[in-house]
């Protein structure tokens, strides 16, 4: 079999895996909200760990499921300003299969990527800069002097919740190493937090936590472009659903 044809047989397999984790389709159609999500690598040991955190089971999405990080774009994710831009390579899978595309709106994503982070688990990312925010969702940021640097992130993924559940979000998946990390907070992670523990695991096992599918997925794509050495060239997959069956298309 050639190189091609087992990548084909790849995507083949994880389209249809997800396929099989659909669940009821009989909701409401809606129309998907943006979203990002940040992936934590560190390499400090010979294997690489990523982080998760577990939801608390009070949420009406994902309940007790382990997640990455992540959340909905805001306004004011337009209007942070970074140390250092998202790639080229990276923006410009952004802004495919986009309406109205941007710069903008692709940096958007990142961003949103970072402050969600911050939200859920306590840790910034970015480089100690003296920076003005938007007011709100950025005040952390501004606070602690800390500003977003892209530069250090990756993207990895985009994944589209089938129509007709109650929830739809289109979400852009991102992956930085902890060197990015600026700053760590205590208390955002508890009983009565969004995410009730955080856990760093090799990717083999995190797998084997209670995920969503395509948590699990990610994951395996994430494992890909490790093994490729985070190559801003590697390409980043799109899973929709198409026919009542998820399809994998690269960006």
């Amino acid at each position: 079999m050639s190189e091609s044809m087992l990548e084909q047989g790849v995507a083949a397999d994880r389209a249809e895996r997800l396929t099989r984790t659909i669940r009821d389709l009989s909701f409401p159609n809606l129309k998907p909200r943006d979203a990002a999500t940040l992936i934590l690598i560190d390499r400090a040991e010979t294997v690489p760990k990523v982080l998760l955190g577990r939801r608390s089971t009070r949420h009406r999405f994902m309940p007790g499921k382990f997640v990455f990080p992540g959340g909905r774009v805001e306004p004011a994710d337009r209007l942070m300003a970074v140390a250092a831009a998202l790639h080229e390579r990276h923006i410009a899978r952004l802004m495919q299969r986009v309406r109205r595309p941007s710069p903008i709106k692709a940096t958007a994503f990142a961003l949103a990527a970072v402050r969600e982070t911050y939200e859920e688990t306590g840790i910034m990312l970015g480089v100690p800069r003296p920076v003005a925010a938007p007011l709100g969702a950025w005040a952390a940021f501004a606070k602690a002097g800390i500003m977003p640097d892209l530069g250090a992130l990756h993207f990895i993924a985009r994944a589209i919740t089938p129509p007709k559940r109650p929830l739809r979000f289109d979400s852009r998946f991102f992956a930085a190493d902890v060197t990015a990390i600026a700053r760590r907070d205590d208390g955002f992670v508890g009983p009565d937090k969004e995410l009730v523990e955080l856990v760093w695991l090799p990717i083999t096992a995190a797998r084997q936590l209670d995920m969503s599918g395509i948590t699990a997925i990610v994951l395996e794509e994430l494992g890909d472009r490790i093994a490729a050495g985070m190559s801003v060239d590697y390409p980043a997959p799109l899973y929709r659903m198409l026919h009542k069956r998820f399809v994998r298309e690269v960006l």
